[in-house]
């Protein structure tokens, strides 16, 4: 009785116990596992480093800096492999470290190193670790430009301005690096730096065109144009005019393009040292002739930069021009002229010992020949070319199967 008296107590006991704890469990659920701060900035020193233990409001001599840059060097390579290896979280992990230990450098130190892992960040595809590393730019952007609560000017602002808009270009952020540069502009415009005013609307304008931006950059080599106009700096002018000549192409603007173009031939025609240039631009503006449709134009410069370019012995644009000449011909059906043109083609890429533009000429031939109904000549065309192509064992079947073609409808 007493042995069982001891055991009923015991089962009392641990269902009483039971019963409390399912009370509570009904009245106050489990708490979840507690989820990360989603507005965590990686880039944020919140906790004691081994390698800053003051933090980084201590300044520190040049003695502990330099030992940092040695340690943070370290970091950077320690990233490196691991990134190399396939860890591409414990690599951007090490980088943050990294990055958050480079303001104790200051701010120049800093910007070129968010640039340099932020251009990683975007090749590795993490757009999240590139959006941090901008908005810390932003926020440095921001500090040096509108500085609150009476803080000093970085005394290395002017080194700073010019790493922060490389650092911009890094990520990708083209609209921000322009700030950046605009306002240095303004800064150079201000003191009257002529260099640096050119050399910051050469930045401006490669930034425009790196990112396609056509109508910003031709605006911007316009305005270069006119300042080495107005400085009578004959080499700028030449090297502006032809980069909007480039840019009116890329940009679908052929019409612009001619005009630039045709100053540039001015220039050249002036200099007999620069007369070897000629038959290339020549013959992108005849291209750019036909694409407005200015087809006697560009008949006339396509025979310009023919007779141009023989004498020179450039007989990739003479080629090229005939070449060019003879489709225009072809396309308005003027055959006698295309036929002439793609005789006058053969003895060039002959003489340029060019065998598949031989064979391409003689393959033109023949076609024009089909059209004017004159199919002994085209049989002519094609055997010669039927010749070449065995020479080097390309097209055979091609001109085999013309000639037979011809045979059979004898």
């Amino acid at each position: 009785m007493t042995l069982l008296r001891y055991w009923s107590g015991i089962a009392g006991t641990i269902v009483c116990s039971l019963s409390m704890t399912l009370s509570i469990n009904a009245a106050d659920p489990p708490a979840k596992p507690q989820l990360p701060d989603r507005f965590y900035n990686p880039l944020e020193l919140s906790t004691p480093d081994p390698l800053l233990p003051g933090g980084l409001n201590r300044p520190l001599p040049e003695a502990e800096k330099q030992a940092l840059r040695t340690a943070l060097d370290r970091l950077d390579t320690e990233a490196g492999a691991k990134l190399r290896s396939g860890d591409s979280l414990g690599a951007f992990d090490i980088w943050n470290r990294e990055l958050r230990l480079r303001r104790a450098l200051g701010l120049l130190e800093e910007v070129q190193a968010l640039g340099r892992v932020g251009n990683i960040a975007w090749v590795q595809n993490q757009p999240n670790q590139v959006r941090v590393i901008t908005n810390r730019l932003s926020a440095i952007q921001t500090q040096i430009q509108q500085p609150q609560n009476n803080q000093p000017v970085p005394p290395d602002r002017a080194q700073i301005l010019p790493a922060l808009g490389l650092a911009f270009q890094q990520v990708r952020s083209p609209g921000l690096a322009l700030k950046v540069y605009q306002q240095m502009l303004t800064e150079a415009r201000a003191r009257q730096d002529a260099a640096a005013e050119l050399n910051l609307l050469n930045t401006i304008g490669q930034l425009h065109l790196s990112w396609f931006n056509y109508p910003d950059a031709i605006a911007t080599y316009t305005e270069l144009l006119n300042i080495a106009k107005a400085r009578n700096d004959a080499q700028n002018v030449t090297a502006n005019l032809a980069q909007l000549a480039y840019i009116s192409e890329q940009a679908k603007q052929p019409a612009q393009a001619i005009a630039y173009q045709q100053q540039l031939i001015d220039i050249y025609q002036r200099d007999p040292q620069q007369a070897r240039l000629i038959p290339a631009l020549k013959l992108r503006q005849a291209d750019n002739y036909a694409a407005t449709n200015q087809l006697e134009a560009a008949e006339k410069v396509y025979q310009e930069t023919f007779e141009l370019a023989a004498p020179l012995l450039q007989f990739a644009y003479a080629s090229d021009a005939l070449r060019k000449l003879g489709a225009l011909y072809r396309s308005n059906n003027r055959l006698d002229a295309a036929l002439q043109v793609y005789q006058y083609l053969a003895g060039v890429q002959q003489q340029a010992y060019d065998t598949f533009g031989v064979m391409d000429a003689y393959d033109q031939i023949g076609q024009i020949q089909l059209q004017r109904n004159a199919r002994t000549e085209a049989a002519n065309a094609f055997r010669q070319g039927l010749e070449v192509a065995q020479q080097i064992n390309y097209r055979v079947d091609y001109f085999t199967e013309q000639l037979q073609k011809i045979q059979a409808a004898r």
